[in-house]
């Protein structure tokens, strides 16, 4: 995800009315006895969206187009806001310093990666982020708040990098607040518009799909 991913945002005002999700692929083969054996082939989940249902004018359509065209399609990535979650805390709260456990310290490593966790207990699910907003990120070793020079944040990754008078301490909580954007790519090389069945309500379909780190 690098030379073939282009550090721009889809149409904020479309993105906020798309729809999707998280997508995750599960195996289940059913047992003589009625009993079910599960198996989860994917480690991570996968998030797709429909980006068709927040295109509500002619200029929307146009903008869309344009953006289409210029990643060609399915060749290049790019940054899309899912509204429902977009924050390492609620949607409805600013991001502060203390929302994620991102690492401990031990008194040498320097470069720690965002990440967020669903849920509590031994399940808990830890997903990479590596599209934070710049300028979003805040750190704290041990509950105080870390800034710059002390801390470096790469938008384009999600990493942290500590200076290197600033390297956290043996088992220093070093946490992160973040707002992000979720990397994805156009899950077609084709957009087909009938305008007359636009002009009458109806949204064409254009599929997006995550693109893991």
């Amino acid at each position: 995800m690098a030379s073939d991913f282009h550090e721009v945002r889809f149409p904020l005002d479309v993105a906020l009315r798309g729809s999707g999700g998280p997508v995750r692929r599960t195996e289940i083969v059913t047992l003589a006895s009625g009993r079910e054996h599960r198996n989860s082939r994917w480690a991570d989940s996968r998030r797709r969206y429909d980006a068709g249902l927040g295109i509500r004018t002619l200029d929307a359509l146009h903008a869309v187009l344009g953006f289409f065209e210029e990643r060609r399609g399915r060749l290049y990535g790019f940054r899309y806001r899912d509204r429902i979650d977009h924050r390492s805390g609620p949607p409805s709260r600013p991001p502060e310093p203390t929302d994620q456990r991102i690492g401990t310290g031990d008194g040498a490593t320097r470069i720690f990666a965002l990440a967020k966790t669903y849920g509590t207990g031994p399940e808990a699910y830890h997903r990479a982020i590596a599209k934070p907003v710049a300028g979003s990120v805040r750190v704290a070793v041990n509950g105080a708040e870390v800034a710059a020079p002390k801390l470096a944040v790469d938008p384009a990754t999600g990493r942290v990098t500590f200076a290197a008078d600033a390297v956290p301490p043996m088992g220093a909580a070093v946490t992160a607040g973040f707002e992000f954007d979720v990397p994805v790519r156009f899950d077609t090389d084709e957009l087909t518009v009938d305008l007359a069945a636009f002009t009458a309500g109806e949204v064409p379909r254009i599929p997006l799909i995550e693109i893991l780190p």
